[in-house]
């Protein structure tokens, strides 16, 4: 008599669970390997990121990169398939940990005021770490048509949350009425710069930097009494 289809995988699954009790695989299980795999294609961006802005993107290599990892080349390409998308991936990862708190700021209570306080906080955190640096300079390179869309819509992103959260605090009284867009691209520009001198050892901390700015340019948009 014929063995069903249920019948075979159940005696190759018992047969399997007998071979990993006799023998442990070397091999972790698949959900692991992808979580691996991420923490690694991670720490490639983040070489990446702090590679370009000491050395600039022209001057790095992807052995540069890779001996920085400690990795061959071929290692860089399984993770990211050229320099290009490298740069992109940098750009990526510092606008998303800028978006991150622009979400969580948009759902959360509060004055529109004290919101736009705590996303300028976390962009100019984010523009004086390693990212920053590819955040300002990344379209001082030639790219591809695809990658400078990309590019482009992502900073969209930035600059519709600042004029949202401008047009917030407006609305609750806790922001003077103002033009949002001039308003957005003044803070996003003077903020952006941040990335442009900024290095390591600076006599302020990046937050230190960040609640300078605030200061500034929030005092500014306090309501006239």
């Amino acid at each position: 008599m014929k063995a069903s289809g249920n019948d075979t995988r159940g005696r190759a699954g018992r047969r399997a669970a007998t071979l990993a009790t006799a023998l442990p695989s070397p091999w972790a299980p698949r959900g692991e390997r992808a979580r691996q795999r991420e923490l690694k294609r991670d720490a490639v961006i983040a070489a990446a990121a702090r590679a370009f802005r000491e050395r600039g993107y022209h001057n790095t290599t992807l052995d540069d990169i890779a001996a920085f990892l400690n990795v061959t080349k071929p290692t860089i390409y399984y993770y990211l398939s050229n320099k290009e998308q490298i740069v992109y991936e940098c750009f990526r990862a510092g606008i998303g940990r800028i978006t991150e708190a622009l979400d969580d700021l948009e759902r959360a209570p509060g004055r529109g005021r004290d919101k736009l306080a705590g996303l300028m906080q976390r962009y100019a955190e984010v523009m004086a770490s390693d990212f920053g640096w590819c955040m300002v300079r990344v379209e001082d390179h030639e790219l591809s048509p695809a990658i400078a869309r990309r590019i482009k819509q992502l900073k969209s992103q930035i600059d519709q949350g600042l004029r949202r959260l401008l047009q917030s605090g407006t609305a609750d009284g806790s922001i003077r009425a103002c033009d949002p867009k001039m308003t957005a691209f003044a803070l996003a520009g003077a903020l952006n710069w941040i990335g442009q001198w900024y290095r390591e050892g600076e006599a302020l901390a990046p937050a230190e930097i960040a609640q300078r700015f605030c200061e500034v340019f929030l005092e500014g948009l306090v309501p006239r009494s």
